[in-house]
């Protein structure tokens, strides 16, 4: 899948349109490529801060913002590679807290570009190099690296010695690159496990842990499942978390979804199994308000897509787009909505993921579906994925566009505001945070 990344900035944008023609076009797995690239750039992996790893087919980078938030709440800082970006291609790069600048970002593509392209290295090992190159240059107390794809063979899989890893929730994504059988997407996760460094994991089936048994057992890495040595649930209005160190009574996250308090815990119980950094107990409290994660059950509070529906109507963005996705998505809904007021889901995905899937674990039967299509990028069609929702049981339409749909939903009769969300990719997220001015920062 390539990025299609746009800038404002011509110097940025230049070397973006050198990127895209340079690259196969497609994501490739594996790590000759990126370790050529790296050697030839002098292996700035070797020369970073601390290294937190994260693998996981969702909230992986929800749990990089818990750790982002808590060691800024210890009063550090910290590098932070994610992806995809959402509006702007310096959403993946963070240098000590601040997104990278344009004036920094230009050259640095240059510069991996000019030693690398040969090598037919694709978008997302250059992008990695990249950001490997910044962090090496600029000082922070640690860095936190979100796995691409996979783990075993991503581009991010060359920090030999990180502080710690974790694998966050497994599911069924990406099956034409890690396969059809949750077990081998476990083992392909856990391939980011390091002799001697500890592998937090959240706790999963027999099946699947079986197989990351397998994987930490053969890196030789001590493995820290939860409900084991650690665990962590929300109770009460809090969240409970225990190890060996003690128990903590912290807030619950402010990031929407009971799904939240799975990863801030397994965040938390990285930062308590490292030895690089001190974070101390009010850190961590502090992480819980302080992690912000845009697209992921984002309540729009205001702007010109949320002023074209009636007034008292909530507006709310997530860029899940797989089954594991779609359940906590509805999850989220009937939590919160409970069936009072009219709920509209606009929806659109990539060609590549599993649309019946998505709509079927959903379980909303009583939401009406706005099918859309995904600009710039191929997708399912929004009249074949309105029949799809059909097929689940959901009234549904096809529509143009985000703009047509919500247009559509406002002119329907009723009492009651409606509550709508708009869901189904990131791609797609990151049109609609830029149609309502809201760019990540």
């Amino acid at each position: 899948m390539v990025d299609f990344a746009v800038s404002s900035d011509p110097a940025v944008q230049a070397q973006l349109d050198r990127l895209t023609l340079l690259s196969p076009g497609a994501d490739i797995l594996g790590l000759d490529r990126i370790t050529t690239l790296l050697d030839r750039l002098g292996r700035p992996q070797d020369r970073l801060p601390s290294v937190f790893h994260v693998a996981g087919t969702n909230g992986k980078g929800s749990t990089c913002a818990y750790l982002r938030a808590a060691i800024e709440a210890a009063g550090m800082s910290a590098h932070v590679y994610t992806s995809p970006h959402l509006v702007r291609f310096n959403e993946r790069i963070r240098i000590a807290g601040e997104l990278i600048e344009d004036a920094e970002l230009a050259p640095l593509l240059a510069e991996v570009l000019e030693v690398g392209g040969d090598l037919g290295a694709s978008f997302f090992e250059v992008t990695t190099a990249a950001a490997l190159l910044a962090f090496s240059r600029a000082p922070a107390d640690a860095c936190i690296i979100e796995v691409g794809l996979g783990g075993r063979l991503d581009a991010t899989n060359v920090i030999e010695a990180p502080a710690i890893c974790g694998i966050a929730q497994l599911g069924l994504d990406h099956q034409a690159f890690l396969g059809d059988k949750i077990e081998d997407i476990a083992a392909e996760k856990a391939g980011i496990a390091k002799a001697g460094v500890p592998i937090v994991t959240l706790h999963y089936p027999a099946n699947v842990a079986n197989r990351i048994g397998q994987a930490t057992r053969a890196a030789g890495a001590p493995w820290l499942a939860k409900g084991g040595v650690w665990d962590g649930a929300a109770y009460r209005g809090r969240l409970h978390y225990r190890d060996a160190q003690g128990k903590l009574e912290l807030p619950l996250p402010s990031l929407a979804g009971g799904h939240q308090a799975m990863n801030a815990g397994l965040a938390v119980a990285m930062l308590r199994h490292q030895q690089a950094l001190t974070i101390p107990p009010s850190a961590l409290r502090a992480a819980m308000g302080w992690a912000h994660w845009p697209a992921r059950l984002q309540h729009l509070h205001d702007g010109p897509l949320l002023g074209m529906l009636p007034p008292g109507s909530e507006l709310w963005l997530d860029g899940g787009h797989n089954p594991a996705a779609a359940r906590a998505i509805g999850d989220f809904l009937r939590s919160r909505f409970a069936g009072d007021r009219p709920l509209h889901l606009i929806l659109g995905l990539l060609a590549n993921k599993d649309a019946a899937g998505f709509l079927g674990s959903l379980g909303l039967i009583g939401a009406t579906v706005h099918a859309v299509p995904i600009a710039g990028h191929a997708h399912h069609e929004p009249e074949a994925l309105a029949a799809l929702a059909r097929s689940a049981g959901f009234k549904a339409w096809s529509s143009d566009g985000v703009e047509s749909a919500l247009s559509a939903i406002a002119v329907e009769p009723g009492d009651l505001p409606p509550v709508v969300l708009i869901g189904g990719s990131l791609y797609l997220a990151g049109t609609v945070l830029a149609a309502n001015g809201m760019l990540p920062d």
